[in-house]
């Protein structure tokens, strides 16, 4: 049976509330008691109940961590390991824990409102939202401090993010300029903040080179490897020179599609993708990918959430995060670029 604070207090010669305040750092308390009682916490390896805790402080030291794309995009996309090491790495470093969400999409909305008036997290990070999502909606009605990995459209929310239409926009370019014509896409969901900007960077790329766009080599993708693989066999029909790829998980797959069809990269078809996960570089022909900082914006989400708990009352500072051009094999050309500065 757990050891209680009465029984702590009984063996420190002590009240039950001073325990209290000692287990809560109240300042007030002499030193002389303060040891005294912590001496006796730790002889009988005395573990503070977490929700009694929380109540005296006004805090959990717990932060929820909502990723509304399904348990099974969470356990095969790679970057969804990136962003939740950087979480995990920079709460650690705070003295905060976090709570991950697993449930499907849908579970996870029905679920939203008890979760919020639980009184378990301090606050809320929010990635990989779909347009509209209802989940940030019932966030920003809430008086729960939350901040975002990727920007809203319409809402004046605190977000974390790269600029994916100017990523989209430079590896399109990049293609571009090196001779390609025919380019075609496989865009990431549309319904997605990221699928559609970076469909966007695409479009514009196309149109400030006076180029056409052309709907039969646009197919759209879920960021999934077999999707990659179902769309460019589609495109492949289509004799594309190039292909902007949304994510490096989909080109991955489209490599298997290509030479399937007994193609090449570059030599047949030359290949951008996006996010410059660890397997770009090692896949069989090392990808050209655009390189997103996955763990800092997990670090970076963090402490603005750390901010907004500390200080709510604070302006709202947005921040986008650099990306890079990382050039490999797959576009026939070897160097390192940065295309886009961060800011706030």
């Amino acid at each position: 049976m757990a050891i209680t604070l009465e029984e702590i207090a009984k063996l420190s010669n002590v009240s039950r509330s001073t325990v209290s305040r000692v287990i809560n750092g109240d300042p007030n308390v002499k030193e002389e008691t303060r040891q005294r009682v912590l001496a006796v916490i730790e002889r009988v390896n005395f573990q503070p109940n977490l929700a009694a805790r929380s109540l005296a402080r006004g805090r959990t030291d717990v932060i929820g961590l909502v990723i509304p794309a399904g348990i099974a995009a969470i356990f095969t996309d790679p970057w969804f390991p990136q962003v939740v090491k950087g979480i995990s790495t920079e709460c650690n470093i705070h003295g905060y824990s976090v709570m991950l969400w697993l449930a499907e999409p849908e579970f996870e909305r029905q679920m939203i409102t008890k979760i919020l008036h639980s009184g378990l997290l301090d606050g809320v990070i929010v990635s990989s939202m779909v347009i509209d999502d209802p989940i940030v909606q019932s966030l920003y009605e809430s008086s729960m401090p939350f901040v975002l990995i990727g920007r809203h459209p319409s809402l004046d929310i605190r977000y974390i993010d790269i600029d994916n239409a100017s990523g989209g926009y430079e590896a399109t370019a990049h293609l571009i300029n090196l001779g390609y014509r025919k380019i075609a896409t496989i865009t990431g969901p549309q319904n997605l903040i990221a699928g559609y900007d970076r469909f966007l960077g695409y479009q514009q790329a196309l149109e400030d080179h006076q180029l056409p766009i052309d709907p039969q080599l646009i197919v759209e993708g879920d960021f999934s490897e077999n999707s990659g693989y179902e769309a460019c066999r589609k495109i492949i029909s289509q004799e594309p020179d190039a292909i902007f790829i949304a994510n490096d998980t989909m080109a991955i797959g489209a490599f298997q599609a290509i030479q399937q069809a007994g193609l090449h990269v570059p030599d047949d078809i030359a290949v951008v993708g996006f996010d410059d996960i660890p397997q770009a570089s090692s896949s069989p022909v090392p990808l050209t990918s655009i390189r997103q900082p996955t763990q800092q914006m997990g670090a970076a989400a963090v402490n603005a959430l750390i901010e907004i708990i500390h200080f709510p009352n604070a302006k709202p500072e947005n921040i986008i995060l650099p990306t890079e051009l990382v050039i490999r094999q797959s576009c026939g050309s070897f160097v390192t670029k940065k295309v886009s500065q961060g800011g706030a």
